[in-house]
C-alpha cells in the first residue's frame, strides 16, 4: 500500500496532540511549529496531485482490513485537488492570524490543525461512516473557531451554526442507518455496487436516504434553503478564521459531487441520478437568493459571505450538468472561488481596523491610512469575484456557461448567471466608492478612533496573506489551460464508476 494517501491526515493530528502538549504561554514555538507542518502538508499535497495526475487512484487500507470490511482511505484526482487547496489556503489563514487573532483566545493552533485533519479526512474517505466522523471534527474545530476571541455576537452566531449543524448530523446517522440496514455496507464503492443491485422492495428506502443525505449535504454546502446560518456565522468570526471557512461549504458541495455521481450516478440501475430536477432548480435559486443578498448587506463582511453563498450556487450548477465539461467547469472555478473569497475576509478585516467605529459598515467615512494601497486590492479582488475579464473568475463562469450550451436549462442558466455577475459588478462598485472615493478628511477636533485608537500603518506583513492568495487566483489564470486539462481528466475519472470500484474492492484495498 501507499502510505501517501494517510500522511495528510497523520501530520496535522500529530501536530494538534504535540501542540496541546506544550505549555500556553509558548506562543512563538506553536506559531513555528504549526506554521512547519502546514508548510510541509503542501509538499504531501502537491505529491498526492502529482502521483494522482497519473491516473492511478491510491486506496489505503486502514489495519490492512480489505474493503469493504475495513476502513478505506481513497485518493483521486478529484481528492488529491481539495487537499491541495485546502493547504494553500491554511497557509495563507494560518499567516495572517499570527499577526495576533491567534493570541485572543486559547488553543488556536490546536483548533486549526484539527480541522485541517477533519478538512483532509472528509475529501480523503472511502466510507460513508467516516464521511459522519469527519464532519463531526469538523464541527467541533469549526465552532471553537468560530466563537475565538469571544464576544456576544460570536456567541449568538455560533449557537445557530452548532445547532442546525446537530441536525444535521442526526439526519446522516439516519440516511447511514437505512442504508446499512438495507445493503449491509457503507464502503462507497460497495454502495456504489449494491445500489444499482437493490431489489425493488428496498427502492424506496434506499431513496429515502439519498434524498436524506442531500438534505445534510446541502446544509454544509449552504444550499438554498439550508443557507441561513452561514452569512452571520461568517461575518462574525475573526477575519482568518473566515478565511479558512471559505473551504468549508466546498465539503458539503464536493461531498454532493462524490456521493451521486458514484453511488447515485448513471450506473445506480433504479436510483440513477437521483439529484436530476433538484439540484439545477436549487443551485440556480441559491445564486438568485445570494445576489439578493450581496445587495441587501450592510457590512462589508456580510457581503463576502453572501459572495460565498453565490459561489456554493455556482459550482452546483455546474455539477449538476452532469457532463465531463461541466465538473470541469466546476473544478477550475472552485478553487479560485475559495481563494478569492477568503481574501477579501482577509482585506475586509484590515479596512475594519482602519475605520474607527464606522468599521465594515456600508456608509461614507473617513480616509483611512493606505488608502489608495487598499483600494487597489479591493478593485482587483472585485475584478476577481464579479466574473469580469481576464481573471479567473471571469474564465471559471465562461467555462461554466460554454458547459451549458446543450442544456435545456441553459436560458435559465445564462440569465441567472449574468444576471449575477451585473449584481455582483453594482454591489461592489458601491462598497468601493463607499471606502474609498466618498471618504472625507476626518475631523481632528472629534476624532473617529476614540474607540479602538490610532490604526497602525499598513506593513508588507499584513498585505503578505492577501497578496499570497491573489497570486494564486492570477497563476490560475496564466495556467488556465494545464489546470483545465487536469481537471478534464478529473471529471471523467470521476465518471468512471467501474474504475472505482475495481480499485477499492478489486485490489482488496491494497
Amino acid at each position: 500500500m501507499s502510505h501517501l494517501a494517510i500522511f495528510p491526515l497523520l501530520l496535522p493530528l500529530f501536530t494538534g496532540i504535540f501542540l496541546l502538549l506544550l505549555r500556553e504561554q509558548r506562543i512563538y514555538i506553536k506559531r513555528t511549529i504549526s506554521l512547519l507542518s502546514n508548510l510541509a502538508l503542501i509538499g504531501i499535497a502537491f505529491q498526492l496531485v502529482c502521483t494522482a495526475s497519473t491516473g492511478s487512484i491510491l486506496v489505503y487500507a486502514l489495519g490492512d482490513w480489505p474493503a469493504p470490511f475495513g476502513i478505506v482511505l481513497m485518493a483521486d484526482r478529484l481528492a488529491a485537488l481539495l487537499v491541495l487547496t485546502t493547504s494553500l489556503l491554511a497557509l495563507f489563514s494560518q499567516v495572517y492570524a499570527m499577526r495576533g487573532t491567534d493570541r485572543e483566545g486559547r488553543q488556536f493552533h490546536i483548533l486549526f490543525q484539527l480541522q485541517l485533519f477533519g478538512l483532509n479526512g472528509a475529501f480523503l474517505t472511502g466510507d460513508l461512516f467516516n464521511l459522519f466522523v469527519f464532519f463531526e471534527v469538523l464541527l467541533l474545530a469549526s465552532y471553537s473557531l468560530l466563537l475565538h476571541g469571544g464576544g456576544r455576537k460570536r456567541i449568538r452566531s455560533g449557537l445557530h451554526f452548532v445547532v442546525i449543524n446537530v441536525v444535521g448530523s442526526s439526519l446522516f446517522l439516519i440516511a447511514a442507518g437505512i442504508l446499512y440496514g438495507v445493503l449491509g455496507t457503507l464502503n462507497m464503492a460497495d454502495l456504489a455496487v449494491k445500489v444499482a443491485q437493490v431489489s425493488p422492495d428496498n427502492v424506496s428506502l434506499v431513496k429515502t436516504a439519498g434524498l436524506l443525505l442531500f438534505i445534510v449535504f446541502g446544509l454544509k454546502a449552504a444550499l438554498l434553503p439550508l443557507y441561513l446560518w452561514l452569512p452571520s456565522a461568517y461575518s462574525q468570526t475573526s477575519a482568518p478564521v473566515a478565511a479558512l471557512f471559505a473551504i468549508m461549504t466546498k465539503v458539503g458541495i464536493y461531498s454532493i459531487l462524490r456521493i451521486y455521481t458514484l453511488v447515485f450516478g448513471n450506473e445506480a440501475g433504479p436510483l440513477a441520478n437521483l439529484l436530476d430536477g433538484w439540484l439545477l432548480a436549487m443551485a440556480l435559486a441559491t445564486i438568485i437568493i445570494g445576489s439578493f443578498g450581496l445587495l441587501g448587506s450592510k457590512r462589508l463582511r456580510q457581503q463576502v459571505a453572501y459572495l460565498v453563498v453565490v459561489s456554493a450556487g455556482t459550482l452546483l450548477t455546474s455539477f449538476s450538468l452532469n457532463s465531463t465539461t461541466g465538473i470541469a467547469a466546476g473544478l477550475y472555478y472552485l478553487p479560485h472561488t475559495t481563494f478569492a473569497t477568503a481574501a477579501l475576509f482577509l482585506l475586509a478585516d484590515l479596512i475594519v481596523k482602519r475605520r474607527g467605529q464606522v468599521e465594515d459598515r456600508l456608509e461614507a467615512g473617513y480616509v483611512i491610512t493606505h488608502q489608495r494601497v487598499l483600494s487597489i486590492l479591493f478593485f482587483m479582488l472585485a475584478i476577481l469575484v464579479c466574473g469580469l475579464p481576464p481573471l479567473s473568475g471571469f474564465l471559471g463562469k465562461f467555462m461554466v456557461l460554454r458547459a451549458a450550451l446543450e442544456h435545456p436549462a441553459l436560458p435559465y442558466i445564462m440569465l441567472i448567471v449574468l444576471a449575477n455577475g451585473l449584481l455582483s459588478i453594482i454591489a461592489m462598485a458601491r462598497s468601493g466608492s463607499l471606502f474609498f472615493f466618498e471618504a472625507h478628511a476626518m475631523d481632528r477636533s472629534t476624532n473617529s478612533y476614540t474607540k479602538q485608537g490610532q490604526p497602525e500603518p499598513l506593513s508588507l506583513r499584513e498585505m503578505l496573506p492577501i497578496l499570497g492568495l491573489l497570486l494564486l487566483c492570477l497563476g490560475m489564470t496564466f495556467c488556465a489551460g494545464p489546470i483545465n486539462r487536469f481537471n478534464l481528466d478529473t471529471a471523467s475519472q470521476l465518471l468512471d464508476v467501474p474504475a472505482y470500484t475495481d480499485a477499492v474492492l478489486g485490489s482488496g484495498g491494497q
